[in-house]
């Protein structure tokens, strides 16, 4: 065994070794991290982890029952209130909740500017009130129907929220649970991507300790994780420079089944976290039948994603206790399962029961909390009256919802009034002629390559006589907006150079790799330029994107195919969100989708942008297609859309 000091001793017995061994790995925790091939997290594990059991002191373990009454006492009430009706509960996996808790104490004690949770509906509704503030007399308005919006609307465990978080300590930070559509996972990228635009807002550079002060969580289920494509992308864009966070915490809410399909069905590997090792992340199991280990592993998984800047998993193992939705009778498919899940006790009751036989609190304080259960109890009962007797509100046709119960809007406010007009497109002869000036401004010691050098002499020549070719026209339109203090980002495969050679907002150095970007040197004051080369993804980098021109109301968010015809890899995010989110939550975004191609005969999966589809989806001015036929068309088309209002795609 490697010498190492445990709890600062440098020699025990093998008697007591053995005991810190098993009390780390032979409990109800287990923990992957030996596959990680950094010598300095697998110490890191061991220092954390490697010491004798301790329980939480006092205050812990009433938080912990606290948060378990309020879950369980909100499922029991839905229970009984609104019998049969579609809620996904948590009931089985209510030490979610405790976790959650934890991971957000954590997060407001350390002084991260917010948590930003993506999750699929199972639970969801506990998660907004118990977690992220919404109120019992706001659900309950949705369950009777009696909550209006904006556009057609959605259901209720599909709604997002933006809310407060206070911890024991009375730090706070703000909380944003994203809206989301049925297609499980799809909101993995947006979260990712409002994440990321959140972090650039804030600036606070890349060595800074508050770089990555905004915290991405993704709930998932078992099942979906392991099986949906987008998380083995979103995964994979974890530590790449265009798109990564800081470390993203995974929790999968490990109920053992998917709707009906058992495990042996369902996956190959192991485990249905087994997707996490691509990306060298850490992997805690734990039994959310013991939640004092659940909220042990959250604070671990802080730490770390604190310590590396990089993702981590939690596996809740825990059961479904009803169907998979609440008109469901999941015994016609597993009946030995759930002849074991009709004898269980609910975690809350198994952990008070724990709590008095071993003395950590005394029976009078567990009919006391028992009290409070029941006052909880009562206390929805009474919100849920007032909700129902309140007049329902309204939004007029063509107004926005100002009421964060149906999508949390940008944390940055929208310019309602940009200080030019949409159609005020133009610009003038000496700005034009200043960004193809820039193209021969070559850094002392730069080596241009020697096919690019006549490019940029084009450049300049074409911005004083003219003649400007696709290329050139897009590179204007960027940089005139970056002189007005328009952010521009954008990303695609292959973007930087341009899947037909003619962008090259990039430029490298023969001899050192060394790279310029002209357009980042127009003005002392312009704003920031962005462009990435994406991952060979469309589903994710799409939704990555979109996600971020959500949250960065004021900026040119650009996303690029490599050919148009390949767009349809991201149908589902042009379908659940770009297409319809404004209508289903009243969320906006102006993203641009390019969709490039050509008929030089590569055949029909290279002449396409498949247009067709996207007039399909128009409907009540939700977004904007067009085909250009000149580099003028697209310049135009630029400058309007980063200052059009309202926001569409």
């Amino acid at each position: 065994m490697a010498h190492r000091r445990i709890r600062g001793k440098d020699t025990l017995t093998l008697r007591r070794i053995l005991g810190v061994l098993r009390d780390t790995y032979c409990r109800n925790t287990g923990i992957e991290y030996m596959h990680l091939q950094s010598p300095e997290e697998r110490d890191w594990f061991q220092e954390e982890i490697e010491h004798p059991y301790s329980k939480p002191n006092r205050e812990e373990q009433f938080r912990i029952l606290g948060r378990l009454n309020a879950a369980e006492a909100f499922e029991t009430f839905l229970q009984t209130k609104f019998v049969g009706q579609k809620r996904f509960s948590l009931e089985g996996g209510e030490s979610l909740i405790p976790l959650l808790d934890t991971m957000l104490s954590e997060a407001a004690d350390e002084g991260l500017d917010e948590v930003a949770i993506g999750m699929a509906h199972r639970g969801r509704l506990n998660v907004l009130t118990n977690i992220a503030g919404k109120t019992y007399a706001q659900v309950f308005r949705e369950f009777e129907g009696r909550e209006a919006g904006t556009g057609s609307g959605d259901v209720k465990y599909h709604l997002g929220t933006r809310g407060e978080f206070t911890s024991d300590r009375g730090n706070s930070t703000r909380v944003y649970l994203a809206a989301n559509p049925s297609h499980l996972e799809a909101v993995n990228p947006v979260l990712e991507g409002v994440v990321r635009a959140q972090q650039d807002r804030l600036n606070q550079g890349s060595d800074s300790l508050s770089s990555f002060s905004v915290m991405p969580l993704l709930i998932h289920g078992d099942a979906a994780f392991a099986n949906q494509g987008v998380v083995a992308e979103t995964l994979n864009m974890s530590q790449l420079r265009g798109y990564r966070t800081g470390g993203t915490v995974h929790v999968v809410v490990n109920n053992q089944i998917g709707f009906t399909t058992a495990p042996s069905a369902a996956r190959s590997m192991t485990y249905s976290t087994d997707m996490a090792k691509a990306i060298q992340a850490p992997i805690f199991h734990v039994n959310a039948d013991d939640p004092e280990s659940v909220a042990r592993v959250a604070q671990l998984a802080f730490r770390y994603r604190q310590r590396f800047n990089k993702d981590v998993v939690i596996d809740l193992v825990c059961y479904r206790r009803r169907g998979h939705n609440e008109g469901d009778d999941p015994s016609m498919t597993q009946p030995k399962m759930y002849n074991l899940v009709e004898a269980k006790r609910t975690t809350r009751r198994l952990y008070t029961e724990a709590l008095v036989g071993r003395g950590d609190i005394t029976q009078e304080e567990a009919d006391q909390a028992l009290q409070d259960y029941r006052q909880r109890l009562e206390r929805v009962f009474t919100e849920t009256h007032a909700a129902q007797t309140q007049p329902v509100t309204t939004v007029e046709s063509g107004e926005r919802s100002t009421s964060p119960d149906l999508a949390p809007t940008a944390s940055q406010e929208e310019t309602d009034t940009p200080e030019r007009s949409s159609t005020d497109t133009a610009i003038s002869e000496d700005q034009l002629a200043h960004i193809g000036e820039v193209h021969t401004n070559i850094p002392e010691g730069f080596t241009a390559h020697q096919k690019l050098k006549a490019l940029l002499e084009r450049r300049a020549k074409m911005a004083r006589e003219g003649g400007i070719d696709w290329g050139f026209a897009e590179i204007a339109a960027f940089g005139s907006l970056l002189m007005e203090g328009t952010e521009v980002r954008l990303s695609g495969q292959d973007s930087r150079r341009g899947t037909f050679v003619q962008r090259h907002a990039v430029f490298h150095d023969r001899d050192t790799g060394d790279e310029w970007y002209p357009v980042k040197n127009l003005t002392e004051d312009q704003a920031r330029f962005f462009i990435y080369d994406s991952l060979l993804s469309e589903y994710a980098a799409l939704g990555f994107e979109y996600g971020y021109s959500v949250e960065n109301p004021n900026a040119l968010v650009l996303w690029e195919a490599q050919f148009g015809d390949f767009v349809n890899g991201g149908q589902i995010i042009i379908d659940e969100f770009i297409s319809s989110a404004e209508q289903k939550w009243g969320q906006r975004s102006s993203l641009v989708m390019l969709l490039p191609h050509g008929y030089e005969g590569q055949g029909p999966d290279h002449s396409s942008g498949r247009p067709e589809r996207f007039l399909q989806l128009c409907a009540e001015d939700n977004m904007t297609v067009v085909m250009p036929s000149s580099g003028a068309n697209y310049f135009h088309l630029l400058r309007r859309q980063a200052v059009a209002r309202p926001r569409r795609p």
